[in-house]
């Protein structure tokens, strides 16, 4: 007679239980079954596995050989179902990531720091651009951005809503004494963001104003604020405690923050689960800077 995996978990389940009924109880099955079990594999067997006592089933040798046979095959199979569950876990593979030095360095590296060791399989090429198209054109499997109108054909959420402000280091403006902000030095985008809403609004408002400084991305005009060079608009999460707003959140210039992937990305686990942790850790990181300064 062959001996079945499930006639090992049935002399098993008796030899600890001791008594049909918790047996059955174990198997979670009726004490029926597990009477009529026993008797059909001690007559498969040709011998007798328990001895019925007063206290419940005596195991024999032959019952004990088989339930230390179930154990180990009860340990193999607790093994295996473990080691899918922690390949389940592992994230692996390379991932390339999108976004503006601005928001790499201003939010994305805190968050990064916060998650990737806990990822430790997990890499990732950053790719500092402007460019939505580095994701058309495969470039890319994720992109942070700072826009109010993400492309249709990418899929994501928003993050959160990014306040611009005018502001200027504190030992600039104690320099500057009471000279109106027109007057001193402004350090402003150049032609790379003719059309940024910081942009618009300064000349709306303050149309004489001539920057004395251009820079081609807001993370220099953040680097040469706290220089002492002059006043700048930046958007609230690089407004840190050295330096100093002026304004309000400036009306019109409020933009979001996004995450994004494409259609053929989003079901990959690597792209998955770096998009929840960024999610999770770049709220935390906006939250930090932005929220709790005003």
């Amino acid at each position: 007679m062959q001996v079945s995996h499930d006639d090992l978990m049935l002399v098993l389940a008796l030899v600890r239980g001791g008594t049909l009924a918790r047996a059955a109880a174990l198997l979670q099955v009726d004490v029926t079954t597990v009477f009529r079990g026993i008797r059909r594999l001690e007559q498969g067997l040709g011998s007798s596995l328990f001895e019925k006592g007063r206290s419940g089933y005596l195991p024999g040798q032959m019952a004990l050989r088989l339930a230390e046979q179930a154990e180990r095959a009860e340990q193999a199979l607790a093994a295996a179902q473990l080691a899918v569950l922690q390949e389940r876990d592992i994230v692996s593979g390379t991932v390339r990531l999108t976004c503006t030095d601005t928001v790499l360095h201003g939010l994305l590296q805190a968050a990064l720091a916060r998650f990737m060791p806990k990822y430790p399989a997990l890499r990732l090429e950053l790719i500092a651009s402007n460019d939505f198209a580095n994701l058309s054109r495969h470039e890319a499997d994720v992109a942070l951005r700072l826009t109010r109108t993400p492309p249709e054909h990418l899929v994501g959420r928003c993050l959160g809503e990014v306040p611009y402000q005018l502001c200027g280091h504190a030992d600039y403006l104690r320099a500057q004494g009471d000279r109106p902000w027109p007057e001193m030095d402004w350090i402003a985008p150049d032609d790379f963001l003719p059309d940024h809403a910081s942009v618009q609004w300064r000349r709306q408002h303050y149309p004489g104003v001539q920057p004395r400084f251009h820079c081609n991305s807001l993370l220099s005009a953040a680097s040469l604020a706290r220089a002492g060079l002059g006043l700048t608009v930046l958007p609230g999460f690089l407004i840190a405690q050295d330096l100093q707003a002026l304004t309000p959140p400036l009306p019109g210039c409020t933009t979001q923050l996004w995450l994004l992937t494409r259609q053929d990305c989003r079901a990959l686990r690597s792209v998955s689960v770096l998009m929840e942790a960024l999610a999770e850790h770049m709220v935390l990181s906006y939250h930090h800077l932005v929220v709790n300064r005003h």
